[in-house]
């Protein structure tokens, strides 16, 4: 088994351990994904049909690593005498020989995956729309409109986030209300929830979270469903354990019930995501879930300098609620870490894109592997500036391309034609581009008086929904990308674009880019299967997963966006009390918890870099307009002074001058 040379001992073990769950404690840059690939490779390698192997994890990015780590894996073991299996959800393509694959996909779309197989049980058609998190918080304000709820008293966003965390929670809308009593905000959320599930229905679309709460409704409720699932993938995989919530932790144990070969993947350390509803308690308790479990540490890092690895190691060490584990590595020692006393954001900023400069005019690094990490989106301001006046090129993470006016215009096309009782979609573009009906003349179509309107309007409606037929013929004839070239100009939307401004050019630029994203599914079998592949990929790409071109570009972007990436050099800016640690404005309460969380995220920022790391803060900060002076973050006190060096910035030819 020549293939486990390339393991240490640590991943050898979580490797040859093939039936009966596993959980396998991953410390940062430790090579989990390595182990989990490894583990699949050698369990195909011991007999295992391939299809009955599944893998989830969160974000597309992290999966399409995953199956391109396999693939590769399988390509070059001369020992296996089948073809390599062609990777997708259908596990179908259009190769001559079509081998099973191991189903390796997010939580979302293996949620996505199962809905399809069983949607005439869920009274949904094949074609459901889903509702990203901006078309749904519009269901949610028309909902509180026709409650008579004001939008002034009561956040839509609210609302919304309230609903999607007792979903997460694995609570349905009949649930909530039922226990609501009188409490006055509960029953306001339980009454918008219920319209907003009445407008779902009608238009036969699932938000991101039913994506979850559905399938796992349908587990534990439907037994042919559940054992047809259970004797499908007789061997899971979860990784980033520690991030599921109750709905994918249920999802989880109610496919490895009935083989129990379920591998668990993840570090308590890197738990950073509760505020969306992830639970410490899944993986901490998953030895009382499955007593007979093995249990792999893997605290070898190949990320990472040591000196790096000393100051996680003192920072984490101070949380109670975790597994010990301490990382090592045989990299150098490497050099110390730097830090920044700034007097203000701008003084700080400045420091930044001055460093960043000199690092990439030395040559030591390229700039999209430097990173500049931030605890609070506001604090990008000043970085930003910075770098415009240094002239340092820079990208900021978050800004998502399927999130685009003239992007969403283009899906919504595509959904509307395959999903005739998607009025959303349908009100989104018939308009788009202008086509001389007036908000009159819509609001008759939706009530079911187009009888009425003129014979002018009725001839481009009718026209429009030539359109949207002629799209749908495509749609299950034609690859995905030929489909969207069809929709951006039998749409009109290219002409009108054309005759616009740079701005213009601009988003015609980015719906054609929409085409190239098209092509990754242009080889599945069938294009009817393309086509639900690709629009379920816009719908549920993550911040990680935005299409945007990459760019030879220093990265800026909050912690938490920064989990599961790595860069030669990272700047972690805002070291204060309040802000790194974080205290929500308004909230005195700041519990054991909610510190260990935040200690948890500053651990994951300071084991992002591979070479060298730089912390500062500032003496006064800006924050809505307020001057405020702070006290330097505890995090800083918590790295012995041996692992750190002090820089300094100047300004206007002189040093600048600190408060004490």
């Amino acid at each position: 088994m020549d293939y486990l040379e390339e393991l240490n001992g640590r991943q050898q073990e979580a490797v040859l351990h093939v039936d009966g769950p596993l959980l396998i404690i991953a410390g940062a840059g430790a090579g989990k994904t390595k182990t989990i690939t490894y583990r699949i490779l050698h369990l195909i390698k011991k007999g295992v049909e391939p299809a009955s192997i599944l893998a989830v994890t969160f974000t597309n990015k992290a999966a399409k690593e995953m199956r391109d780590r396999v693939a590769s894996l399988l390509a070059a073991d001369k020992t296996l005498n089948f073809p390599v299996p062609a990777f997708s959800h259908s596990a179908m393509s259009r190769q001559s020989s079509v081998v099973s694959a191991p189903f390796i996909s997010t939580f979302h779309a293996l949620g996505v995956h199962i809905i399809r197989e069983n949607a005439n049980l869920l009274g949904v058609p094949r074609h459901f729309t889903i509702l990203d998190k901006s078309d749904s918080l519009k269901f949610i304000k028309e909902a509180m409109d026709a409650e008579a709820i004001d939008r002034k008293s009561f956040d839509p966003a609210m609302i919304q986030n309230l609903i999607s965390r007792e979903k997460g929670n694995a609570v349905t809308c009949a649930e909530f209300e039922a226990k609501t009593e009188t409490a006055y905000i509960p029953r306001i959320v339980a009454s918008v929830w219920k319209r907003y599930e009445d407008a779902l229905g009608r238009e036969k679309a699932l938000d991101f979270d039913d994506l979850l709460l559905k399938t796992a409704l349908l587990l534990k409720e439907n037994q042919s469903v559940r054992e047809h699932c259970q004797n499908t993938w007789r061997y899971i995989h979860i990784d980033e354990y520690q991030d599921t919530n109750r709905v994918q932790y249920l999802m989880a144990k109610y496919l490895a019930a009935k083989h129990k070969n379920l591998c668990a993947v993840g570090d308590i350390d890197q738990t950073i995501y509760s505020w969306r509803g992830a639970d410490i308690k899944n993986i901490m308790g998953f030895e009382k879930d499955y007593p007979e479990a093995k249990i792999v540490l893997l605290e070898e890092n190949y990320r990472s300098t040591q000196t790096i690895l000393t100051a996680a190691n003192r920072v984490i060490a101070k949380n109670k609620f975790r597994k010990e584990k301490r990382l090592f590595t045989k990299n150098a020692p490497g050099e110390r870490l730097g830090l920044l006393e700034a007097y203000d954001e701008n003084d700080e900023a400045r420091f930044v894109a001055l460093k960043s400069e000199e690092l990439i005019e030395d040559g030591k690094v390229s700039p999209s592997a430097i990173a500049v990490l931030y605890r609070a989106n506001f604090q990008s301001r000043a970085l930003e500036e910075a770098m415009l006046a240094q002239s340092v090129p820079y990208q900021i993470l978050g800004i998502r391309f399927f999130e685009r006016k003239e992007v969403k215009d283009v899906l919504a096309y595509l959904k509307a034609s395959l999903n005739e009782k998607s009025l959303a979609d349908w009100k989104r573009v018939i308009n788009v581009p202008p086509r001389g009906l007036g908000k009159v003349a819509v609001l008759k179509i939706f009530a079911g008086q187009e009888e009425t309107l003129t014979p002018a309007a009725r001839k481009k409606v009718a026209q429009f929904r030539k359109i949207l037929a002629d799209i749908k013929a495509a749609a299950l004839r034609e690859e995905p990308s030929q489909t969207i070239k069809h929709i951006i100009k039998w749409s009109g939307l290219e002409a009108e674009l054309q005759k616009g401004g740079a701005d213009d050019l601009e988003r015609l630029e980015n719906i054609r880019e929409l085409v190239t994203f098209a092509t990754k599914y242009d080889a599945l079998a069938k294009p009817e299967d393309g086509i639900l592949r690709f629009l379920e990929a816009a719908a549920l790409a993550s911040d990680q997963d935005e299409l945007l071109k990459e760019r030879e570009a220093v990265k800026l972007m909050t912690a938490h966006a920064a989990k599961g990436l790595e860069f030669e050099y990272v700047f972690i800016t805002g070291l204060e009390e309040d802000l790194f640690p974080h205290k929500k404005l308004g909230d005195g309460k700041f519990d054991e918890r909610q510190a260990e969380e935040e200690r948890r995220l500053f651990y994951v920022a300071l084991t992002r870099a591979k070479k060298k790391l730089y912390l500062s803060y500032t003496s006064v900060r800006t924050i809505f307009g307020s001057k405020q002076v702070n006290v330097p973050s505890e995090f800083i006190f918590d790295i012995n002074e041996e692992l750190i060096e002090k820089e300094e910035v100047f300004a206007g030819g002189g040093k600048i001058i600190y408060l004490d």
